[in-house]
């Protein structure tokens, strides 16, 4: 305040000067007389019990919540919510929401926890729309169109033959490897321990169980692939052995003909033996199948508790490695994860292969694909490194045989507690409080900036009635009216004169709502016989500056103004006290 006195005369040439509390100023301009006055203003919020005009300064408390915490508290929650929001969020523009769009909830409570059912969240969600510049698609001709359409599908018919021959070469170096270990399972049967351990050193085998629990696993893979490429159909029809004659002719007694029809037999030899194999592992596979359902049965029957939680922890496994699969794809996104890296490493040596060619815009067509080594770079890059198709599907497919066995089994379980309900941005109470109650385009730039405030329009009013939601250790003012009029005021009658006139002020005190909540909240805590009437100015943001006006005008209130010369002689600290200011003289 000193420093204040100083500039208003030193560099402003006041010729007099008097401070007062702008709250006090608007009930004194509202007739108020005796009463509990409830500002709350732009930096804080104040009560100050008032008798016959004089506060009780002594009895007065402060909350450190107003009007400028509220815009940023409101800021940080959108900040919070939106991340990535491409719009600029201004304070001015919070400031304009906090005003326009929050209310006092008269239940926070139960507000809160049905905020955000869909019956009703059309008209609780508001939406802001920010500017934002629609993205413009160029029409194409049909015969472009067209010429794209056969592109892809030729590309796609590319990565398909690419994507069977990848598989065919992995089967390939599955039975390869399987050959191997089952070599070596047999050259053990006959070797002394020392030499045993030396060979399961060699391929890195702990002991005799670690190599044949890898031999079952890649048995368990093999039979999978097969099944899935060359397996043919499920029930095929039972055909005549082929014969192959001209496998047991030496090459040097036949013609070139000859040569290409024995080629051809091989062929047709081999895919018949693949069938033949394929048609065996699927019958034993569907005998084991039924046996690890048989069994499966019989657990559930004997022991349903044990079976249940099984079959839980088994979803939450299949749970984990979807989110694991989901988190690996986007860390392709993220330019320092490793995927990134060596995504990016791919970029830039198929860039360095013709260093000197660059394209231009309208130039020729791009031939990417004409060569089936581009397919094999197309996946690594889109797809990583160590993408595994079996392990996706496996995974999906995995996940939805467990959820229909606890829908059949598991009382406490049912349909909206599946991954494919919880997945539905109808049911979902994130996409709620995100999108509202509609549909969310990703690709849409309108709804990219658009802001959805619905639990923010009452969270945010609501600090001044909990201050603990926002961090803040302090009593709400429910608390703080009944601890004055309890125990700040001693007197009986005073206390029937500051409960007969609770008085609010200040543009904080604007929310829908305020006055009903207040009243309300100060009924249940007062006693039953107490008479209460709440109040509110006639201009809560205007009614302290007309309030001080009419004051500064009155001749008796002359007395109350410091002039410059007696600022001169006392100094800047020098003020004279009156019954609407800080210090009051009684």
């Amino acid at each position: 305040m000193p420093a204040m006195t100083e500039l208003l005369f030193e560099c402003y040439s006041a010729p007099s000067i008097a401070y007062g509390i702008d709250s006090l100023f608007s009930y004194r301009f509202n007739g108020g007389r005796s009463g509990l006055v409830v500002s709350s203003s732009h930096t804080a919020t104040h009560l100050i019990p008032v008798l016959d005009s004089k506060p009780v300064i002594s009895s007065a408390t402060r909350l450190n919540w107003g009007g400028s915490q509220s815009a940023d508290y409101l800021f940080k929650l959108l900040k919070l919510k939106y991340p990535s929001f491409p719009g600029k969020l201004t304070d001015y523009q919070v400031e304009e929401m906090v005003r326009e769009h929050c209310y006092v909830s008269q239940e926070f409570d139960h507000d809160m926890s049905t905020y955000l059912d869909w019956s009703g969240l059309e008209d609780r969600d508001h939406v802001i729309q920010y500017p934002f510049t629609e993205q413009v698609v160029i029409e194409k001709s049909e015969e472009e169109l067209a010429r794209i359409a056969e592109r892809k599908r030729e590309g796609g018919r590319r990565l398909q033959e690419q994507a069977a021959k990848m598989r065919l070469e992995k089967l390939i170096r599955k039975e390869q490897t399987l050959d191997y270990y089952k070599g070596l399972q047999q050259r053990l049967l006959n070797q002394t321990k020392k030499e045993t351990k030396r060979l399961l050193d060699e391929d890195e085998f702990k002991d005799e169980n670690q190599l044949e629990k890898t031999i079952q696993e890649i048995e368990k893979s093999i039979r999978k692939a097969r099944n899935k490429d060359v397996g043919g159909p499920e029930n095929p029809v039972d055909e005549a052995e082929p014969t192959f004659p001209l496998l047991d002719v030496a090459d040097e007694d036949l013609d070139e003909t000859g040569l290409k029809e024995k080629r051809h037999q091989r062929l047709m030899k081999s895919g018949y033996e693949a069938r033949a194999r394929a048609k065996a592992e699927k019958q034993l596979e569907r005998a084991r199948v039924e046996e690890e359902e048989r069994q499966d049965n019989e657990w559930r029957e004997t022991d349903l508790q044990g079976w249940l939680e099984e079959r839980r922890a088994a979803r939450q496994t299949f749970l984990q490695g979807i989110k694991e699969r989901d988190r690996l794809k986007a860390d392709l996104g993220n330019r320092k994860s490793l995927a990134s890296q060596m995504r990016m490493k791919t970029l830039a040596n198929l860039a360095s292969d013709q260093p000197g060619k660059k394209r231009r815009r309208g130039g020729d067509d791009d031939n990417f694909g004409a060569n089936d080594d581009d397919w094999g770079v197309y996946r690594t890059v889109a797809m990583g490194e160590q993408s595994d198709e079996e392990d996706e599907e496996d995974l999906g497919a995995g996940l939805k045989g467990v959820e229909a066995q606890l829908l059949k089994y598991d009382p406490l379980f049912d349909e909206s507690n599946t991954m494919e309900a919880q997945s539905d941005w109808s049911q979902s109470l994130i996409h709620a409080f995100l999108r509202g109650p509609r549909p969310f385009d990703p690709e849409s730039q309108q709804e990219a900036h658009q802001i959805h405030l619905n639990v923010e329009r009452i969270r945010v009013p609501e600090v001044v009635f909990q201050p603990s939601i926002a961090g803040l250790d302090q009593a709400g003012i429910v608390d703080i009216a009944a601890d004055i009029t309890t125990h700040g005021l001693t007197s009986a009658r005073d206390r029937i004169k500051v409960l007969g006139n609770i008085f609010l002020t200040g543009g904080n005190t604007l929310f829908a709502g305020f006055e009903e909540r207040l009243r309300r909240e100060l009924r249940a805590v007062l006693p039953v016989e107490a008479a209460i009437n709440v109040q509110k100015a006639t201009d809560p943001i205007l009614d302290a500056w007309r309030g001080a006006a009419e004051w500064a005008t009155a001749p008796e209130s002359s007395q109350y103004f410091v002039t410059k010369e007696e600022y001169l002689e006392k100094g800047s600290e020098y003020m004279k006290e009156h019954n609407l200011g800080n210090a009051v003289a009684f």
